[in-house]
């Protein structure tokens, strides 16, 4: 079989054959019935949700495998399956650095982190930091930093949601459906998502997304398998044509099979434009590596597993799963970038948000028509979804149990609340949260997905790491040194965000458009990276280890205690 031309269907001809009424519905009902399914389980899983344990971590009572594919499933986000094809369709070399930094992370995750937290903690990342500290300042850094970090990471989730819904819908810009604008399109997916996030979280708890994120592992990896095989075959399973056919539809040549089409680009006159492009692509991966050690919606996953050697069986079986899907976003993202053709990937979405769902009609448009276009899209966008679905529920868990848990229950109560009384609270909790984040992603639309979680990593790195790595090996650390590291990493990386291209002053070179969170003629960036990461974390440990140094608190031997259970997991539940 031989590929046809990208530009041989062009973006207004495929939206107008998957608009037809028929197919158009196939995508919806598809979408409704994975939401009724994931609606199910919810309220199965909160009749079955009795006790503080049961909300926070499920019970304890999955297994390895389970907690595994439930990890992997927090992991291969929008983020993974939307924004990363995206990337490589549009910058390829360059794009697939997020895959690899996103997988690599895992090795730091699995020998620094997962066991020992699982046998030192309880619900939440600050039930280790303040173990051996004073409770108060230490839980509510970790709250106010658990929360940013999550805020950061629903957003890449609701704008991936926001455009899959326009797509969906077959609704470009300039168009509309039953009186939607693309825009407003756009927005009704953010609002959608968000609400279901917040049932998700205050009826079914950790048990709910748990199993929730366990089906939703299934079906996106045959979702990627499958478009993976159909590009393949699409090329007779010869990779090398494919990535020559992504090169010369991306009209940026051989160019665009190398380094430096986005990150590390050479400004010809410009030696501190090269410089600060170059540094910015060390910023990314040290974010990235870093960066999944510090995540709490990851952190917290370890607490629902019985013992240690179920910490680790996830994480192997986490990497497997992960791995694997990475080596397809490549399949992908070249595909999106032969098959579709880089202009009708940005004229539905500049960002590249749509590329695989678009790579999935192109190919039911090749091999049968729209009826198997319109169906592929809706197997495609439905894995999407589901993708969407489990990581922001899994979000909004990790920081309304942070709320909840930390500080409501051992800042404002002093440890006196009934366990009732704290689920309550987190329940509530999940729903200010959701609507933060909706009201955050309306604005945040133009970013890409994967951009955007790179920043949350970076947050989580500067913010969660340095502490939590502090506390858990070096004696000397106390109460003032993981405040600090928190409250400093946490500034340091949202404001050099705030002052960076990432919110103001960056306009797409072919489009004119903002692709910055504020308009185009708005411009107040003076930090030059895109990825604070490279500043930030080190400004954590170096705030973390200064306040440590500049306080007298020891305690030798709650460190001792803490040792012990940190490796033997005695006494943590």
């Amino acid at each position: 079989m031989s590929p046809a031309p990208a530009a041989a269907v062009s973006a207004a001809t495929t939206t107008e054959t998957i608009a037809g009424g028929g197919e158009r519905l196939a995508t919806i009902v598809l979408f409704l019935l994975l939401v009724g399914a994931t609606l199910g389980i919810t309220v199965w899983a909160n009749r079955r949700t009795k006790s503080a344990t049961d909300y926070y971590a499920g019970g304890r009572g999955f297994s390895g495998l389970q907690n595994g594919m439930a990890i992997g499933s927090d992991y291969m986000s929008a983020a993974s399956f939307l924004g990363i094809a995206g990337m490589i369709s549009l910058f390829g070399y360059d794009g697939f650095l997020y895959s690899i930094g996103f997988l690599v992370a895992w090795l730091v995750a699995l020998l620094l982190v997962a066991e020992l937290l699982r046998n030192s903690g309880r619900f939440t990342m600050a039930d280790v930091i303040s173990y051996r500290m004073r409770q108060r300042p230490v839980r509510t850094a970790a709250a106010v930093s658990t929360v940013t970090v999550s805020v950061f990471y629903l957003l890449a989730q609701m704008v991936g949601a926001g455009a899959l819904i326009a797509l969906l819908l077959g609704i470009q810009e300039g168009e509309t459906f039953l009186g939607l604008s693309a825009d407003a399109a756009k927005v009704g997916g953010i609002v959608i998502v968000g609400l279901l996030m917040t049932l998700y979280v205050t009826l079914g708890g950790m048990k709910g997304t748990t199993w929730v994120q366990i089906i939703k592992a299934a079906v996106l990896m045959g979702g990627a398998a499958l478009l993976t095989v159909l590009v393949l075959a699409v090329y007779g399973f010869d990779f090398g044509a494919l990535m020559g056919d992504a090169a010369r539809s991306s009209g940026q040549g051989q160019a665009f099979l190398e380094p430096g089409l986005r990150y590390g680009v050479e400004v010809d006159g410009d030696a501190w434009a090269t410089l600060w492009s170059k540094l910015d692509l060390v910023s990314l991966g040290i974010a990235l590596v870093l960066g999944t050690a510090g995540l709490p919606h990851i952190l917290i996953r370890f607490y629902t597993v019985p013992d240690s050697k179920a910490a680790r069986t996830s994480v192997n079986w986490a990497i497997v799963l992960i791995g694997a899907f990475y080596l397809m976003t490549l399949v992908l993202g070249f595909g999106a970038a032969a098959i579709v053709g880089r202009d009708a990937i940005m004229a539905q979405n500049a960002a590249g948000n749509t590329a695989a769902p678009q790579l999935a009609q192109q190919l039911g448009l090749q091999l049968g028509g729209g009826a198997v276009g319109a169906l592929l899209l809706a197997f495609i966008a439905a894995a999407a979804f589901a993708a969407i679905l489990s990581t922001v529920a899994g979000l909004t868990l990790a920081s309304s149990s942070s709320l909840a848990h930390d500080f409501y229950a051992n800042v404002l109560r002093r440890g006196q609340s009934s366990e009732r009384e704290e689920v309550r609270v987190a329940r509530i909790a999940a729903m200010g949260i959701g609507v933060v984040a909706i009201i955050l992603a309306i604005f945040a639309q133009g970013l890409n997905v994967a951009f955007l979680v790179a920043l949350a990593f970076a947050i989580a790195a500067s913010a969660n790491l340095p502490s939590l790595l502090l506390n858990l090996f070096w004696r000397r650390f106390n109460t003032t040194g993981a405040v600090a590291g928190m409250y400093g990493g946490l500034i340091a990386a949202v404001g050099l965000v705030f002052f960076s291209p990432v919110v103001s002053g960056k306009v797409h070179p072919e489009t004119g458009e903002s692709m910055s969170l504020f308009p185009a003629g708005i411009d107040f960036a003076w930090f030059p990276l895109e990825n604070p990461g490279l500043v930030s974390i080190p400004a954590g440990f170096l705030c973390a280890v200064i306040g440590t140094l500049l306080s007298k608190e020891r305690d030798d031997d709650r460190f001792a205690e803490m040792e012990v259970r940190a490796v033997t997991g005695g006494g943590a539940h």
